[in-house]
């Protein structure tokens, strides 16, 4: 991981909510949420917010790794989901890295709609060597076929 560079990332980027990222869709797709996902708002969902919020940071420390060797993975996201925000809303949204270590960075990422400050969130990624990740996936594969 080059740690300079991983210093200095800042992004600022629009993002449009589409139809299919609100709290009904999403529930809909669950088995524990379809009987009631009907009954849940047409606003982003929270799930979906955090998905985008926690690619764009991987998608900056990505250009911080070597691809072949690191991988970048998620390791704990806090978030503040402030405002509903309904399908086509454009949102603004803000990050930079607040702190650094060895292996990790916490990002602080802020989203704004056209009226308010809807989302405040801290996302930290963890940059592991892709072998060992592939290997942890791999045991657990082999122990869930085991099990069938």
């Amino acid at each position: 991981m080059n740690h300079q560079g991983v210093s200095e990332i800042f992004f600022e980027e629009s993002y449009t909510v589409p139809v299919d990222q609100t709290a009904r869709s999403l529930f809909a797709r669950l088995p524990h949420g379809s009987e009631y996902a009907q009954k849940m708002i047409e606003c982003l969902a929270t799930g979906y917010l955090v998905a985008v919020l926690e690619s764009i940071c991987i998608r900056e420390m990505q250009q911080q790794v070597d691809p072949l060797v690191e991988v970048v993975v998620g390791r704990a996201i806090r978030i503040e989901h402030r405002a509903p925000i309904p399908p086509g809303s454009a949102l603004q949204l803000s990050g930079w890295v607040q702190s650094l270590s060895e292996r990790s960075a916490t990002f602080c990422v802020q989203a704004h709609d056209d009226h308010e400050m809807v989302c405040e969130a801290t996302v930290t990624l963890v940059v592991v060597r892709r072998a060992s990740m592939d290997l942890r996936i791999a045991t657990k594969v082999h122990a869930l076929q085991a099990v069938r």
